[in-house]
């Protein structure tokens, strides 16, 4: 959707809400002409990635993973 910037100020929570939920708003100021995008979009875009922490962070949860050591005999060893 397209607005004119004393529009959009006023409504800005509006411009908002349609730019995560329908897309792309373009914002017009004499002539010149912005669009905003939602940052997964912008993320998509421009092939940015998430950070080592993230990765680490969103990977699997091994909270509830029990590994058990099999016992085993104790061997002598000449030094």
């Amino acid at each position: 959707m397209a607005w004119q910037l004393a529009e959009a100020k006023n409504k800005l929570s509006e411009v908002f809400t349609k730019t995560i939920e329908e897309g792309p708003q373009f914002v017009t100021r004499r002539n010149e002409e912005i669009v905003l995008i939602s940052k997964d979009e912008y993320q998509r875009l421009t092939g940015e990635r998430p950070g080592f922490l993230d990765a680490l962070l969103s990977g699997p949860n091994f909270d509830d993973l029990r590994i058990e050591r099999v016992a085993l005999e104790v061997r002598d060893v000449d030094l």
